[in-house]
């Protein structure tokens, strides 16, 4: 292609030890998985409650492909909104304290499109400096005027907001943060939207079935009800270990995204036996309140075995635990020693993380159990010196 050197770019990304490569899973998601015809024990996982593999969700989707078949067919607009959709949004709704609830087939799907459809030029969006892609890009593409807050930094934020001209602002941040695992100040960020009468929306994929005495994520556990957070969006490929996306919040909400969101309107509706595998989900969830219980368990047993071995491990009480390294090939060079003695952790390096930041990532789910943590512990004691 005339004009782009993309050979030559790709051998920079390489050399930079910033090149991305995929792995070929041989197994069902899990906490044991098969790479290569290899059994690995992997902590690099979303299916935070390990429901993704569970045999209730698995057939429940098998009776409802039976019943529904394999695709949707067509947009939700058109004829791709079945009942299985429609009760799962109910579900939802009730599930999060929201009036009503839309799905989405991704979570990406759904960022871009809520905000796009809320704001546009003349308008203001104010993001936390680490929001996820999906977020950042949702912003930089509604042509609204676009500004990004120093991270969980709510003066920061005030400031900004303060020097405000325009007529209507969203203010927009991750609940849970994807690569540092810390949480949102969202108390107080609800008390600024509210000062300034401004919208705001929660991201919470990484909170959403995790966190709150029910699992109804950061929202539930700092009690924020939909007047407090207007527009609260959550994923199903993470604790529900299923796929999509959803945003919950007033009627008017919903039905402004069903005439104006175009990452709605235009797209195929994921598949109706994904959205009875994600009812049963959720019903599992509500249930065993034992999954959460033990995940938190897990959680702080690693961070006191790690604080233990003097591993910088940054400020984070979720599932997501970073290993801060800071040279991104030092990084690698640990991933690929880990994955050797069979643990399976991906590096995460620039740009998704700032330059200097280059960490080992470490997840865990409700199916790990103690020994697990144990062999994580004592397998990062042994590459320390690495």
């Amino acid at each position: 292609m005339k004009g782009f050197d993309l050979k030559n770019e790709l051998e920079r990304l390489k050399q930079q030890d910033l090149y991305r490569s995929r792995r070929v899973i041989e197994s069902p998601q899990g906490v044991k998985i098969t790479i290569d015809g290899r059994r690995v024990l992997n902590f690099c996982s979303n299916d935070y409650l390990g429901l993704a593999n569970h045999p209730q969700v698995i057939s429940t989707f098998q009776q409802a492909a039976n019943k529904y078949g394999v695709g949707s067919g067509s947009a939700h607009l058109i004829c791709g909104h079945s009942l299985a959709h429609h009760q799962l949004e109910e579900e939802i709704a009730a599930f999060t304290g929201r009036e009503r609830a839309l799905l989405f087939s991704t979570g990406y799907m759904a960022n871009i499109g809520v905000i796009s459809a809320l704001i546009q030029q003349g308008d203001e969006i104010l993001e936390d400096k680490l929001n996820h892609a999906s977020l950042l890009e949702g912003g930089l593409l509604s042509g609204a005027t676009f500004k990004r807050y120093l991270h969980v930094n709510t003066e920061s934020l005030q400031k900004k907001i303060n020097h405000s001209k325009a007529a209507k602002r969203i203010i927009v941040t991750d609940g849970v943060f994807s690569m540092d695992g810390d949480f949102a100040p969202l108390t107080k960020l609800a008390k600024i939207a509210k000062q300034h009468k401004s919208a705001l929306m929660v991201d919470d994929a990484h909170g959403f079935g995790v966190l709150g005495q029910k699992g109804g994520g950061l929202v539930e556990q700092l009690a924020l009800t939909q007047t407090d957070v207007p527009i609260l969006m959550g994923t199903f490929g993470k604790a529900f270990g299923t796929a999509g996306a959803f945003i919950a919040g007033s009627e008017d909400l919903i039905e402004t995204l069903i005439q104006k969101s175009r990452a709605y309107v235009y797209t195929t509706a994921m598949p109706a036996a994904i959205a009875s595998a994600t009812s049963m989900s959720l019903k599992l969830l509500i249930n065993e309140n034992w999954r959460r219980e033990k995940l938190q368990a897990l959680i702080s047993q690693f961070k006191q075995g790690a604080k233990q071995l003097g591993l910088n491990l940054m400020d984070s009480t979720s599932a997501i635990q970073p290993i801060l390294i800071g040279d991104p090939q030092k990084a690698m060079a640990l991933s690929q020693h880990l994955l050797e003695l069979g643990i399976l952790v991906t590096a995460i390096r620039p740009p998704t993380v700032a330059k200097g930041q280059a960490r080992l990532r470490v997840t865990f789910s409700a199916n790990h159990q103690e020994n697990d943590v144990n062999s994580l512990l004592s397998i990062l004691e042994s590459v320390q010196s690495l």
